[in-house]
């Protein structure tokens, strides 16, 4: 058996947005949201998950919204890649998805709470070793809810590293689910324990997939790990950019010291047109500050400068 990656858009929805997945999605968020109690017993999906309606690629994503039996609606998103203003992205989603409730003419006290549950591939809050976190509305000196209207909540995956044999409860089994199913070959009893995992597995097992979903599962995967090259290709410049700064930066200390140790201080003019040379033309400079009698000579070698790059 090969299963699926939950983590893509597709596998996501069609495992916990589909018309059958309604005990899968309270069994995971009674594990996630409410700790592991059975405080969902029914739940509706809304815009339940069908095949072939994804129409384009895109790295931000809501996946799947249930209004459950409590009143509380959840969205759910599953976040692979760590984009410019993630954060603010999540707040504002929640806060949008809050004030759509209303139509024209409405009040205020039909409103319903909701939750913004958000799983990431990444490492989000570095300040917390737990890997879920929960926020909500809190008096700042007593710490006193005031409503419990909006909620936040985020499972950071990479924060697991439990193994098979180490899973204790259901929220356990269900990031481990999240995680390693790609890595598995059959269904493990410890997961086949929970119905609903089980289930979950079954969906996400390769050989129950038409052509036209591995096709799209093909699709995002390929999305996926192009983002993820330019992400990290420009991580990676961003470094070296950094690095190259760093380096002129210290080389113009060491030539704005030699010249006053040779020469005597110099005008912000002049200290202001060192700074913007390039690493080369610092290490020129360098050598040839010791052939150099005056100030002058510095200007000098600084106008012949601007002329070669006219």
């Amino acid at each position: 058996m090969r299963f699926i990656s939950p983590k893509t858009d597709f596998a996501f929805k069609k495992i916990f947005g589909s018309n059958r997945s309604k005990q899968i999605l309270i069994s995971f968020l009674n594990a996630i949201v409410y700790n592991n109690h059975h405080t969902i017993q029914s739940l509706e999906i809304i815009d339940p998950y069908n095949p072939g309606v994804t129409q384009t690629l895109k790295d931000t994503y809501l996946d799947v919204r249930a209004v459950l039996d409590n009143g509380s609606t959840v969205i759910i998103e599953m976040q692979v890649l760590n984009v410019e203003a993630f954060e603010k992205r999540v707040i504002y989603n929640l806060a949008k998805a809050y004030g759509n409730q209303l139509d024209t003419g409405e009040g205020y006290r039909t409103l319903k709470p909701f939750i913004a549950l958000t799983i990431t591939d990444f490492v989000l809050f570095k300040e917390a070793k737990r890997m879920i976190n929960k926020f909500r509305f809190k008096e700042e000196k007593d710490s006193f809810n005031y409503r419990d209207e909006l909620r936040l909540i985020f499972l950071e995956l990479p924060k697991f590293n439990k193994e098979l044999s180490e899973l204790e409860t259901e929220s356990d089994k269900w990031i481990y689910f999240l995680k390693s199913a790609p890595n598995l070959e059959v269904i493990p009893d410890s997961l086949g324990e929970v119905a609903e995992i089980e289930a979950a597995l079954n969906i996400a097992n390769r050989a129950n997939l038409s052509n036209e979903e591995l096709e799209e599962l093909h699709k995002q995967e390929v999305f996926i790990g192009d983002r993820k090259g330019e992400i990290s290709l420009a991580k990676q410049e961003a470094k070296e950019e950094g690095r190259e700064e760093g380096k002129i930066e210290e080389a113009v200390k060491q030539i704005l010291r030699l010249i006053r140790r040779i020469l005597g201080e110099i005008s912000p003019e002049i200290e202001s047109q060192i700074q913007q040379l390039s690493l080369g033309k610092l290490d020129i400079l360098g050598e040839e500050i010791f052939d150099m009698k005056t100030i002058a000579d510095v200007e000098n070698w600084l106008e012949s400068q601007r002329e070669r790059e006219e």
